[in-house]
């Protein structure tokens, strides 16, 4: 599995439209579901840092997720434009391969 993590810090007041096209019936899911290797997204608020929120988006792999940001690059730059006014800031935290299957605790 291939991860990607974003943060975003939220301009004030636009919390509830970010969470609308962030969130897993939003803009960028819509998105992400016409990729075959796409998994799901989680969106994470900060709960000690207002308007501080992660996603993090979940890949088959890596080559899928590139793939697919190839292919769909004007529908991708597309949602970019229109959501960029949603946020003061955003950083690529990083991308990770997950090490080992998830099981639950016992």
């Amino acid at each position: 599995m291939f991860v990607i993590l974003w943060e975003f810090e939220v301009k004030p007041g636009s919390e509830p439209a970010f969470e609308r096209v962030y969130g897993s019936q939003g803009d960028w899911v819509r998105l992400f579901r016409s990729g075959p290797h796409y998994v799901m997204t989680h969106l994470l608020r900060d709960t000690s840092r207002p308007g501080i929120y992660c996603t993090m988006d979940f890949w088959d792999s890596e080559l899928a997720y590139e793939k697919f940001k190839s292919t769909q690059r004007p529908a991708y730059q597309a949602v970019d434009r229109a959501t960029q006014g949603l946020t003061l800031r955003e950083r690529h935290l990083g991308s990770f391969l997950q090490s080992e299957p998830a099981t639950p605790s016992p």
